[in-house]
């Protein structure tokens, strides 16, 4: 059985390295549960994210890589158990010129130009907390957001705060800013999805990460990664 992949380019989650293989913690998660379940062949599809809930929807490949689960997206596809829980964060030049530390933050500051990937849910948390239209630089791939950042186009890229500590952590000229958040707030949580047609891959799949999320490989896979324990306890509930 082969099954078809759909991913995006944005670290440490999945991207393509220069000898074109394609790697990530997702990527790898994807490999190790599709392995067990029986698939003996992955076919990756590299594509811009707001092709991927069309894509696997019209049956162009068999399921995407996370993505953060929101009730607007479930209506369209169908979510795999939870595989991480993040919070947001900002990535910004070495320094933090305009002390942005939040979304309200941007807002506060008419100067202050904001980058998000187009179809990603940091747009609308932006608007909801008052960042203007105005403000707001769409890009269509987080490469282009970042080469925006550092030619000083935008003053902040908006992503996963795990994303932005691994990007941060790679170039010397930038840092991270993890949002704020309250105590008693769950992070958002990021799930496969599949076509609502597709529900014997679905089952599976669900059935594998019952099994592995939180056992001592995945946790040392996705430790390479960047990922701490932190954004896999806040799932390992919703697996089981």
């Amino acid at each position: 059985m082969k099954v078809r992949i759909a991913y995006i380019d944005e670290p440490p989650f999945y991207w393509t390295r220069e000898d074109h293989s394609v790697t990530g913690a997702d990527i790898e998660l994807a490999e190790v549960v599709l392995r067990a379940i029986g698939v003996s062949g992955i076919e990756h599809h590299l594509i811009a994210f707001d092709e991927l809930l069309p894509g696997v929807q019209e049956g162009r490949w068999d399921m995407n890589v996370p993505i953060f689960v929101t009730p607007g997206r479930a209506e369209r596809v169908a979510f795999s158990a939870p595989v991480w829980a993040i919070g947001d964060g900002f990535l910004l030049q070495r320094g933090n010129p305009k002390a942005l530390t939040s979304y309200a933050a941007v807002a506060a500051r008419g100067d202050a130009r904001l980058g998000l990937v187009a179809g990603q849910v940091q747009i609308d948390s932006a608007r909801s907390a008052g960042v203007g239209d105005s403000q707001i630089v769409v890009f269509k791939n987080q490469p282009d957001a970042v080469a925006a950042l550092l030619d000083g186009k935008i003053d902040a890229y908006a992503s996963t705060a795990v994303g932005n500590r691994v990007l941060a952590g790679a170039n010397a000229e930038l840092e991270a800013v993890a949002h704020p958040r309250a105590n008693e707030r769950r992070a958002p949580v990021g799930a496969f999805s599949f076509s609502k047609s597709n529900q014997r891959l679905l089952r599976a799949v669900n059935a594998q990460l019952g099994q592995y999320l939180g056992s001592a490989d995945h946790r040392a896979r996705m430790a390479r990664y960047g990922l701490t324990e932190t954004e896999i306890d806040g799932v390992i509930g919703g697996a089981r």
